[in-house]
C-alpha cells in the first residue's frame, strides 16, 4: 500500500567483536570484561576476539574470568599482543585460539600474598597463607597442563624460578597456536577498556 511504512529492522549484529584488554587482573575490571562478555551473549555475537596484555593480579577474579569464558556461546580467540603475565595467563589460555604477536612475552611465578602494614603471622596465620598458595597455584598449574603440553613437574619449576618466555617458546609447548601481528579489519567492532591506574 502507498505511503505504507516499513517495519524498523533489527540491528545489524558483527560476526566478531573485538576487545581491547590491558589491564592488572582485580575485581573492578574483572568485572567489567564479564559485563562486555555476557552482552556479547545476549547480543549473540559469534566471536569475540580479546586482545590481551596485563601484568597479572588477583587469582580469584581471573579464575572467574577463565571459568566465564569457558562457559560462553561463541567463539573466543585471544591474542598476546604485549605481556601475558601470572594469572594472566590462565585467562590467555581459556581460548581454544590462540595468537601472540611476535615480541609478546609470557611469565610464570608462584603465587605470593601481601601483608598489609605491621601484620603479627603465628603458625595458625602462616599455615593458612601457605594452603592458599599451594591452593591457588595447583588450581593455575591444572589449566597450564590441561591446556598446554606443558607437564606437572615443568609447571612447578616455572613456578619456582619465576620463567618469562618469548613467543617462539611458548608456541613449542602448545601455549600459543600460532605467531602473528595483530589485524583488525576496517568496519570492526572494537570495544576497549580505560581503567584508572592506582599510583604509587
Amino acid at each position: 500500500m502507498a505511503g505504507q511504512q516499513q517495519p524498523p529492522q533489527p540491528p545489524t549484529v558483527p560476526e566478531t567483536v573485538y576487545v581491547s584488554f590491558s589491564a592488572d587482573i582485580n575485581a573492578h575490571t574483572t568485572e567489567s570484561l564479564i559485563q562486555v562478555l555476557a552482552n556479547c551473549i545476549n547480543q549473540r555475537v559469534r566471536h569475540v576476539y580479546i586482545l590481551l596484555s596485563t601484568p597479572g593480579g588477583s587469582v580469584m577474579h581471573g579464575m572467574n574470568v577463565y571459568n566465564f569464558l569457558r562457559a560462553v556461546p561463541y567463539k573466543v580467540t585471544t591474542h598476546n599482543v604485549g605481556n601475558v603475565d601470572s594469572i594472566g595467563n590462565a585467562i590467555y589460555l581459556a581460548a581454544d585460539e590462540r595468537f601472540a604477536s611476535e615480541h609478546s612475552t609470557f611469565m610464570f611465578h608462584g603465587v605470593g600474598f601481601d601483608i598489609q602494614g605491621a601484620q603479627r603471622l603465628e603458625e595458625k596465620n602462616v599455615r593458612e597463607c601457605l594452603d592458599g598458595i599451594l591452593s591457588n597455584q595447583k588450581r593455575i598449574g591444572s589449566i597450564i597442563q590441561q591446556r598446554t603440553r606443558i607437564s606437572e613437574q615443568q609447571t612447578e619449576a616455572m613456578f619456582r624460578e619465576a620463567q618469562t618466555i618469548d613467543a617462539v617458546a611458548a608456541k613449542d609447548v602448545g601455549i600459543v597456536s600460532e605467531i602473528k601481528d595483530a589485524r583488525i579489519p576496517e568496519g570492526s567492532t572494537v570495544l576497549s577498556f580505560v581503567f584508572e591506574r592506582k599510583t604509587s
